[in-house]
């Protein structure tokens, strides 16, 4: 928006200079984006009459004047323009004026004509860009007084750039009043009288749309001159806030639009036929604007309209038909609130953008109406002459937007403030801004005026508090930021350790979508419930997983279909399990599970291409587990899964708790997934191996160790984990180590039996094992292998 400064200072005038006011209204919210002069530089020119007028002897389009600028003589000076008569009050610059682009008045002969001056146009004092003749003033000019300093042009415009929500200061009328708030002034409003009725005349008005329009006004006024000029001050007004000057009745409903920031508009009143109408438009309605343009409106433009058709576009653009031209006489003058939510976009919607629709659509004070119509009757009146007739209002008073009443906490302003501002500038800040303020026991209570209908909830008084006290005001402290370590359980192993170990592997950490395809995800767990959800966001993503591996699977055969052949991913994430005993009828529980598919390594000329097998995995897990230091009390067992094969799958039990399962996919879901060969996986209850042993200080043994190898031959079924569990049961105080380095099953061996090759690494912490104590141990094992499992010690 732009002002004139000195329109501003006549409503409240601050000691502070241009540059000052400016730097004052910036740190305040309304920044000023620029400061320029309403007229170019220019001295020496005065207010002149002119007396004498002829044709120019040798010049078919030149005059030759005589001017009367209150000197003993009249002034010779030949002008050519157009406009130029006997009795007119022009600018004049005499000889040795300086006008804009450093051009200077001499004395000289124009086609053997003395001219001692020069009659000015607005384009040449850089007033505007009209230069169709020389600027006309008003007979009330005074001969000889200095035309800038009468004209006021030592002024400058500013141009504020006003965030959407302070609506408010769109105006003379809001911004004086943030000024003398800011200044602690009084503002001096200009007193206008309303007008006197003289006719009866009305029109009946109905809100069709009373929650788009709640408020509107209307008042019909008769015999009005349209054809009058406005007056100088008012186009200077307008010229300085960048609007161009119309007819007196479109100058003084934008004047109102600049004074009191609410905008108003005026139809020609012979072309309204009945009883006027606030409505929805009907669908493919048809407008012909002002400005020539036809629109096709939809139903959720408001217009205003007669009992025939749309006047205009409601908040926005007048229409031709009713719009007031040289020859009207009545006119039907409006002043109305209109719904912010109502005139939204309406007017980009057809490419178009008002002063009017730039002010409804930020919103209007909705008290506002009555004192615009009052304000532009009486400047019609005084401008083009006429007769007044009864304002009528109609009004839908559920509709209106309703006062704010807000608690604001005396501690809540000083938490966000960080400082405490004084009680009692808190009221006087609160009370300038038009608030109504009382005491309450925790701070104050606050009602808001109509115009702030921005202010909604405490922190919004808080901001008006602080933007008014001044942000330059507030100290400035570095916030406070204490550090301390955070807490963590030593028996609790971190996630991240976790996926440290899967990184270390190769593997790479994915993120899926906790809902899966139920139709994948029934295949994997046919035996299991499912959660649906009621809203998905597609059919392939409406069930709540019951495990990562649908997730895990579907990322895996992406990636292959992509040339990636070798992927190894993980992932730790919540499953989810109805159950109607858990809180919400669904248990949740984190997970960690893995997919490996490809080869061992990359090709190596030496090594060849090795694809990965249940023993790579298996061996993934087992660091998994050995990172809780408890890796003895894990125990995998050969086990079924339904998304498992049967001849490669385990399940990994803690104790007697089941903890998970790891195996090779059965091959009937490759291609459920998009997978080419072999794909093997792995998932563990997450809690149960975060759970790890303390380290304890131990004393390291300076003796030597013993290993001592035996060769069993034990039953082919058996798994060599149970015998390993028997050797440590018994030898636990001496051994630090135990390997199976061999496996053996072959010629000379029964079908039925196997070889297994097993080291024992001896060594005790006070002394140096003797061979018969390493003897009698390594007897005890063989003992103890022969009564549990019928083992047999080979000799060779």
């Amino acid at each position: 928006m732009k002002i004139s400064e000195q329109w501003l200072r006549e409503w409240v005038n601050p000691q502070l200079n241009t540059e000052e006011l400016a730097e004052q209204l910036s740190m305040a919210g309304l920044e000023v984006d620029g400061i320029e002069p309403v007229a170019g530089i220019f001295n020496g020119v005065v207010v002149g009459e002119v007396m004498e007028c002829g044709q120019h002897p040798n010049a078919d389009k030149l005059q030759v004047t005589k001017v009367d600028i209150g000197a003993e003589e009249l002034l010779d000076i030949v002008c050519g323009a157009p406009n130029c008569r006997v009795g007119i009050k022009v600018a004049v610059a005499t000889v040795g004026a300086l006008l804009p682009g450093d051009f200077k008045i001499k004395k000289s002969k124009l086609r053997g004509e003395p001219s001692h001056g020069m009659l000015c146009s607005a384009s040449e004092l850089e007033l505007s860009e009209e230069h169709d003749g020389i600027l006309e003033l008003p007979a009330s000019a005074p001969i000889g007084e200095d035309f800038r300093a009468w004209m006021g042009l030592n002024d400058t415009a500013m141009e504020i750039d006003l965030t959407p929500n302070r609506a408010d200061c769109l105006g003379v009328r809001g911004l004086a009043r943030e000024v003398g708030v800011l200044n602690r002034l009084d503002v001096s409003v200009p007193e206008f009288k309303n007008v006197a009725v003289t006719v009866n005349d009305e029109r009946a008005i109905h809100l069709d749309a009373p929650a788009a329009c709640p408020r509107y006004l209307g008042r019909v006024i008769r015999n009005i001159d349209v054809t009058a000029a406005s007056p100088l001050w008012l186009q200077e007004r307008l010229r300085r806030s960048g609007i161009r000057s119309i007819d007196p009745v479109v100058d003084i409903t934008n004047y109102v639009l600049l004074e009191q920031g609410h905008p108003m508009h005026a139809f020609d009143l012979a072309a309204i036929e009945g009883d006027v109408h606030v409505r929805m438009a009907n669908n493919a309605e048809k407008i012909i604007l002002l400005d020539g343009q036809e629109i096709t409106l939809s139903e959720d433009v408001l217009v205003i309209a007669d009992e025939n058709k749309a006047l205009a576009m409601a908040g926005v653009f007048g229409g031709e038909a009713s719009g007031v031209t040289e020859n009207s006489k009545d006119i039907f003058l409006e002043s109305a609130f209109f719904a912010p939510d109502a005139i939204m976009g309406r007017a980009r919607k057809f490419g178009l953008h008002t002063d009017a629709s730039h002010r409804y659509e930020r919103g209007v004070d909705p008290e506002l109406q009555r004192v615009a119509m009052e304000r532009a009757s009486a400047l019609i009146l005084e401008i083009c002459g006429g007769e007044a007739g009864p304002i009528i209002e109609a009004v839908s008073e559920q509709h209106l937007p309703k006062a704010a009443e807000i608690s604001l906490r005396a501690s809540r302003l000083e938490r966000l403030l960080g400082i405490e501002v004084a009680a009692n500038d808190v009221e006087a800040i609160l009370q300038r801004l038009g608030f109504s303020v009382q005491k309450s026991t925790e701070g104050w209570q606050v009602n808001v005026p109509t115009y702030r209908f921005d202010i909604a909830i405490e922190e919004d008084l808080i901001e008006e508090i602080a933007r008014v006290y001044g942000y330059n005001n507030i100290p400035v402290k570095a916030p406070v930021a204490p550090l301390r370590m955070q807490r963590q359980e030593e028996s609790k192993l971190p996630v991240r350790a976790l996926q440290q170990v899967m990184l270390a592997a190769g593997y790479q950490e994915a993120i899926t979508y906790s809902f899966v395809d139920p139709k994948q995800q029934a295949q994997l767990y046919p035996e299991a419930a499912a959660l649906t959800l009621p809203h998905p966001i597609s059919i392939e993503m409406s069930s709540m997983r019951l495990g990562l591996w649908p997730g895990l699977l579907s990322a895996a055969g992406y990636n292959q279909k992509r040339q990636q052949q070798n992927v190894r991913l993980f992932e730790t994430g919540l499953r989810f399990t109805p159950d109607e005993n858990a809180e919400n009828g669904i248990r949740q529980e984190p997970m960690i599970a893995g997919v490996m598919l490809g080869t061992v390594q990359g090709e190596h000329w030496q090594d060849g291409v090795k694809p990965v097998d249940f023993y790579d995995l298996k061996g993934h897990v087992e660091t998994l587990l050995r990172a809780s230091g408890r890796f003895s009390e894990f125990r995998f067992v050969a086990s079924t899964h339904s998304a498992l094969h049967p001849g490669q799958s385990a399940a990994i039990y803690c104790g007697s708790k089941l903890i998970g399962f790891c195996g090779a996919l059965h091959p009937q879901f490759e291609k459920l997934f998009g997978i080419k060969g072999r794909a093997f996986v792995f998932e563990l209850d997450l809690l149960a191996i975060q759970q790890r042993t303390v380290p304890v200080a131990g004393v390291v043994s300076r003796y030597p160790s013993i290993r001592r190898d035996i060769a069993i031959l034990v039953d082919r079924n058996l798994a060599a984990g149970e015998i390993l569990e028997v050797i440590r049961k018994v030898s636990a105080n001496q051994l630090v180590e135990l390997n199976l380095f061999d496996v053996y099953t072959g010629d000379n061996l029964p079908a039925s039996e196997k070889s297994l090759a097993i080291a024992l690494t001896l060594q005790a912490a006070d002394r140096t094992l003797e061979d018969q104590e390493v003897n009698t141990l390594i007897s005890e094992v063989v003992t103890a292998l022969q009564n549990e499992f019928n083992a047999v010690l080979r000799d060779s």
